[in-house]
């Protein structure tokens, strides 16, 4: 899994914020960029109503509902059977960078979203593969590179840097 790399932080901390305002950066530079968003929460996309989730309700285990615009797919898990990244990586499209939010136990390099003024602890002295931090305040006591939170377009090449090393 040499082109992803992982999005960390508390509850609220600014995750996904900082995912979207990286994108510009990416497309800018003419990069293909995926997410994979883990969540802990029951997933629900239409109203119990609509087809799709009928054909899921009845028993489907995989439905793709599709548009001239996009298309999604829908796989029914069997309870305990949450996928593992590398499994959700396999099924992607090859693109130039893969980023992860979530999965904290996948051994992928990553970066913490860390706000010191919310008061809640960090990641990073618990978890080995963060090797950077995105922060809106210096840090003063830390072993790992400090980026700006206010500045997306730095930490987006940041990343990028980190993974085409990795792919060297």
């Amino acid at each position: 899994m040499q082109r992803v790399f992982g999005i960390v932080g508390r509850s609220g901390s600014g995750k996904t914020t900082l995912i979207e305002a990286m994108m510009p950066w990416f497309n800018a530079q003419g990069l293909e960029v995926a997410v994979i968003k883990h969540s802990h929460h029951r997933l629900e996309f239409e109203p119990p109503h609509k087809d799709s989730a009928r054909f899921r309700n009845a028993g489907a285990r995989e439905v793709i509902v599709a548009s001239p615009y996009h298309y999604a797919l829908f796989h029914n898990l069997n309870q305990n059977d949450e996928p593992l990244l590398v499994d959700l990586v396999q099924r992607l499209q090859p693109v130039d960078v893969v980023l992860v939010e979530g999965y904290r136990q996948a051994d992928i390099p990553r970066l913490e979203v860390y706000r010191p003024s919310r008061g809640v602890e960090p990641v990073y002295p618990h978890t080995e593969q963060v090797v950077a931090i995105a922060t809106d305040t210096p840090l003063a006591m830390t072993d790992r590179i400090c980026l700006d939170l206010n500045q997306p377009q730095d930490v987006a090449a940041f990343i990028w840097e980190q993974v085409r090393a990795r792919c060297a």
